[in-house]
C-alpha cells in the first residue's frame, strides 16, 4: 500500500484476534519504526514488547490503567503489548544536560509520539492493528515489566491482528485546519 493510503486507512484497533503476533515480525516493525525523525537525530525511543499471556493478564487492571477501566479489556485481549519508552535527557537538550529550546524536555514526548504513529503505520502495512494509549500508571507497571533506568513510558501500544476493521471518524477538511500567515 502507498504511504498516503496507509495514513488514511490505519485505524486504531481495540478487538484484536486470538492469534500470537510472531516476535520475528515486530522486530520487523521496529526496524521500519527506527526511521522516524527526532530531535538532533538521537533515536530515544524504545520498545519493550510483553507477550507473555500471564503478564499482559498482570498489566490489564484499572491500576495499571490509571483507573480508565475501557482500556483494561482492549489490554487483556491484546496478544502483546508494546512498552515504549523513551530514554531521557537526550531529546530537546544539549550534551552539558541545559535545555536547546523554550519547549524544555518537552520534545522527549513528541519524539515518542513520532515513533509511536511511525510504529502504528509500520504495524498496519503488515496487517497488525493498534491503539495508542495514554492512560497508564508507571509505578504499578513498572512492578509488572522491568523499565530500564534512565527511560520513561510513552504510551502503550497493544499489537494484534485486528477483529474489527472500524469506519474513519469524520475528519475536518484544510479549511478549518490551515491557516496562511
Amino acid at each position: 500500500m502507498d504511504l498516503i493510503t496507509g495514513i488514511k486507512e490505519r485505524r486504531s484497533i481495540r478487538k484484536f484476534q486470538d492469534r500470537k503476533v510472531p516476535r520475528q515480525l515486530i522486530e520487523e516493525i521496529v526496524n521500519v519504526a527506527a526511521y522516524a525523525p527526532s530531535w538532533k537525530n538521537t533515536q530515544i525511543a524504545r520498545y519493550i514488547v510483553v507477550d507473555d499471556p500471564e503478564k499482559i493478564k498482570a498489566l490489564a487492571n484499572e491500576k495499571c490503567a490509571y483507573g480508565f477501566a475501557g482500556n483494561v479489556p482492549v489490554m487483556s485481549a491484546a496478544p502483546a503489548l508494546v512498552l515504549l519508552t523513551f530514554v531521557e535527557g537526550r531529546s530537546g537538550f544539549e550534551r552539558d544536560g541545559s535545555y536547546s529550546t523554550l519547549k524544555e524536555g518537552g520534545f522527549q514526548m513528541f519524539d515518542a509520539g513520532v515513533a509511536a504513529q511511525t510504529f502504528c503505520l509500520a504495524a498496519h502495512e503488515k496487517g497488525l492493528g493498534t491503539v495508542i494509549m495514554g492512560y497508564f500508571d508507571e509505578e504499578e507497571i513498572k512492578k509488572i515489566v522491568d523499565i530500564p533506568e534512565g527511560q520513561q513510558l510513552a504510551a502503550l501500544i497493544p499489537i494484534g491482528y485486528p477483529d474489527i476493521d472500524p469506519a474513519a471518524p469524520p475528519r475536518k477538511d484544510a479549511s478549518k485546519l490551515l491557516t496562511f500567515a
